[in-house]
């Protein structure tokens, strides 16, 4: 296994944000590995690719207008670290979320991701 370049984990990280803030499951499936394991700080469960788009569309009937800014990556063994705040608008007012993602990149696609944010800011 090679290591992971600077773009590839933005080209990578772009096709994802961009299909999620699109609402564009499909293309978040593709980005995806078919076993790809998806774990959140707040539940510390390990969510299924399915599970995991259901989660982006509940998103997106809570909240309209995301956008992920302040975006910074770093490369990491295996994949990369993505520091952002998704923003948006919900139902009580504003959107303002900070969060950090570590990525698992195995052919470039995504094998893992563990999500750490508070949902408190949600």
């Amino acid at each position: 296994m090679s290591a992971l370049t600077e773009a590839e984990m933005h080209s990578i990280a772009d096709r994802l944000l961009g299909a999620i803030t699109a609402a564009h499951a499909d293309a978040v499936r593709e980005v995806y590995a078919p076993d790809a394991s998806i774990w959140h700080n707040f539940d510390e469960v390990d969510q299924t690719v399915d599970q995991n788009l259901a989660t982006l569309v509940d998103l997106h009937q809570r909240a309209s207008g995301l956008q992920y800014t302040e975006i910074r990556r770093f490369l990491a063994p295996g994949g990369f670290v993505q520091q952002h705040v998704l923003v948006g608008q919900a139902a009580g007012g504003p959107l303002h979320l900070p969060a950090m993602i570590r990525f698992w990149v195995e052919g470039g696609r995504i094998t893992r991701l563990e999500e750490y944010l508070d949902t408190r800011q949600a």
